[in-house]
């Protein structure tokens, strides 16, 4: 099985260390509001490792490179249509998800913005998210009122969730 390389084009970054994507799968702490979490972008399974060891919950992968969903799918022949070679933001919840669902991942850069546009839109299903952004991004998102940071994103996604910057990681790890 050979490693899939990062396509700057897709804005993917491959996280290594197994710590942090350990602690970013700790992170998850509302499991009592759902069994199922969606991994998105998940490159060479690094997080994912961790979710499949969680018997509490069932996990899902989507990644729009084909490379990436080749190298998954020899990984983790179990997952079956639980890994889902398609675009994100593409993709509809309702279809898949009958329930509340968590949304994970170590986020491409280029589509942050993007993508938790998209959990908003869909808030009445996803419950929770937890994951790695570019540092600018996550503080926008965590900005309190006043601060020079603080713009529409602060106020939606802090009007519907609880927002927390748990962690700085240092570049490549």
């Amino acid at each position: 099985m050979s490693l899939v390389k990062a396509k700057k084009h897709l804005g993917q970054h491959f996280l290594t260390d197994k710590g942090i994507a350990n602690r970013i799968v700790e992170s998850l702490v509302n499991t009592e509001k759902y069994n199922q979490v969606l991994e998105v972008g998940p490159g060479m399974g690094i997080l994912s490792d961790f979710l499949l060891q969680r018997e509490d919950l069932q996990t899902y992968l989507i990644d729009i490179d084909t490379e990436s969903f080749h190298f998954l799918n020899e990984k983790y022949p179990q997952l079956g249509d639980r890994l889902i070679n398609g675009d994100f933001l593409k993709l509809d919840f309702d279809a898949i998800f009958p329930d509340k669902f968590a949304i994970i991942g170590n986020f491409p850069y280029n589509i942050s913005s993007q993508i938790l546009f998209k959990i908003l839109d869909n808030r009445h299903k996803v419950v929770e998210m937890v994951g790695m952004f570019q540092k600018e991004v996550a503080q926008r998102c965590a900005a309190p009122a006043g601060n020079k940071e603080y713009g529409i994103l602060s106020v939606f996604l802090q009007a519907y969730y609880k927002i927390e910057y748990l962690f700085t990681v240092k570049p490549g790890t």
